[in-house]
């Protein structure tokens, strides 16, 4: 199919991927490459893409929409750049970082040639001053603005409310309407909004690389359901087969209690929350479906929202999510990767090892490590990992929700609960860099190693790096207690795959709930 208005084969263009590790960014590129194009992806991180069913499909730069200089490589030769990267963080310094970064990609995509931009935003209100949006909503305004002002064409889509497995705002809606039988919400809930499925929304987006040189314009995206959020949550709840819920209205609930309400009932941290919830203040309903001039809608779409919902629940159930809103960093996690030296000349790196004999093939000890974390729990004192999530939770940070993105299987970038996977070396090593909120960075080390005979050791390594006096505090503070957490773990990751090796070679039957190494709940 050739691409309308140039006269060039869609199987000679190359697209450029930002924002390759996000959630959007993680789903459009199969989709891109599915369609013929040739795709480029760049990330902070390349590492993170390793692991992803594509990755042997497409090319993966590093580089950075902070760093201008890494944007020449990424943008040599490129004919439709896609500019997936929002920043989630607070306060005024943001909004000049996303005005930033908006502006050098727009002028080295310029000076680089290339042919569009096409930028996903977010739906404004109608007839709502600037100064009143939400910052977070004002900041991608002024982006999309920034780049249709820019040399470049530019594609900017506005979006409300996306349904899609593993989104956050599906998340945010499933464990709100599943958890709560009778809610107290806040008045945003009585806000009309009209949601898309994110089938819809890739559509779009692939389609927009098609469009003709004299196209610089945004596009309002939406399904063909306008209701309230309060409409969308009973709507869910008769999807997933759920009694009706009884819902009270509360107008004391501000943007910010919110954003601690959602954090305190759902995965979906407060840092993240807010800026979802700041976005229903308003009601955002599409204008005009003019994408359609552009990227005929097929028979059945757009999706309605009760069928985005099913397949997204399908999808949930299926263990079939590919990617999650977890799959991008949050504000304030971080992100150095452990020190390769052994000496490490970088300052104090405290470190707590374990090794046993496992009577149980190196396979099976691999599949307990691999699947741990999520519903299988970390095989050590729950209680002990509760608390900590809890006061993770209180102080801002992701606590223990996020879970698992596939029950069984990791790759470099998933999130898993408070940690992010950071290496793994399949049936060998895991590697977790800590996400919790902490002084200092701390990782966990897990090995599957074999002896000459073919037996089982597995070897445990939790490492921590301290940040200042009171980092230092905090490791002493809490060594005490790590015979009981770290050891409990290296001795019961050792029964689980014993006990696996004799059930045979699927996955590890989750502890019991009444042993010391089941999930706390």
């Amino acid at each position: 199919m050739g691409v309308q208005g140039n006269g060039r084969d869609t199987e000679g263009l190359r697209c450029l991927v930002t924002g390759a590790t996000g959630y959007i960014g993680g789903r459009l590129v199969p989709e891109l490459l599915d369609a013929g194009f040739r795709v480029r992806c760049m990330a902070r991180s390349p590492e993170k893409l390793r692991d992803h069913p594509w990755a042997g499909r497409a090319e993966i730069v590093r580089g950075d929409v902070t760093d201008p200089d890494s944007l020449d490589d990424a943008l040599r030769d490129v004919d439709v750049a896609y500019y997936l990267v929002h920043g989630l963080r607070s306060g005024a310094s943001f909004e000049e970082a996303d005005r930033e970064a908006a502006r050098t990609f727009a002028a080295r995509a310029a000076e680089a040639g290339v042919g569009r931009i096409v930028y996903l935003g977010g739906l404004t209100p109608a007839e709502v001053p600037d100064r009143e949006l939400s910052p977070h909503l004002r900041s991608r305004a002024e982006v999309g603005e920034i780049f249709l002002r820019a040399p470049v064409p530019a594609t900017v889509l506005r979006a409300a409310v996306v349904i899609g497995s593993g989104s956050a705002s599906f998340e945010m809606l499933r464990y709100l309407t599943e958890r709560l039988p009778v809610m107290v919400t806040p008045s945003w809930v009585s806000t009309r909004v009209q949601p898309i499925a994110v089938r819809d929304v890739l559509r779009y987006l692939v389609g927009s690389a098609r469009m003709p040189e004299d196209v610089n314009r945004s596009f309002d995206i939406g399904g063909p359901d306008v209701m309230t959020y309060e409409k969308m949550m009973r709507r869910y709840a008769e999807v997933a087969g759920l009694p009706r819920r009884l819902i009270v209205g509360v107008p004391m609930l501000t943007p910010r209690l919110s954003s601690l309400w959602i954090g305190l009932v759902t995965p979906v941290p407060p840092a993240l929350a807010r800026p979802l919830a700041e976005s229903l203040r308003h009601e955002v309903v599409c204008r005009e479906h003019d994408i359609a001039r552009h990227v005929p809608d097929p028979p059945g779409t757009p999706i309605g929202c009760d069928r985005a919902l099913e397949l997204a629940l399908q999808r949930v159930r299926d263990a079939q999510v590919t990617t999650r809103w977890s799959s991008a960093a949050l504000p304030g996690a971080p992100s150095d990767p452990l020190p390769t030296d052994p000496d490490w000349a970088g300052g104090s790196l405290y470190t707590d090892l374990r090794a046993l004999d496992v009577d149980a093939s190196p396979q099976a000890l691999w599949r307990v490590i691999e699947g741990i974390g999520g519903d299988n729990g970390w095989y050590s004192f729950p209680l002990a990992w509760a608390v900590r999530g809890w006061l993770d939770r209180l102080v801002g940070g992701v606590g223990l929700r996020r879970g698992r993105r596939d029950a069984a299987r990791l790759r470099v970038g998933d999130s898993l609960d408070f940690w992010r996977v950071e290496e793994i070396e399949p049936g060998r090593m895991l590697r977790l860099r800590a996400e919790m909120r902490l002084p200092g960075l701390a990782w966990l080390e897990m090995h599957a190693e074999a002896d000459e005979r073919g037996r089982s050791r597995y070897r445990q390594r939790a490492l921590f790096h301290p940040r200042g006096l009171l980092g230092h505090v905090y490791w002493w503070s809490v060594s005490p207690f790590h015979a009981v957490v770290f050891g409990g773990m290296a001795r019961n990751i050792a029964r689980a795959a014993a006990k696996a090796g004799t059930t045979g070679p699927g996955d590890p039957e989750p502890v019991p709930r009444s042993t010391p190494s089941a999930r706390a709940r």
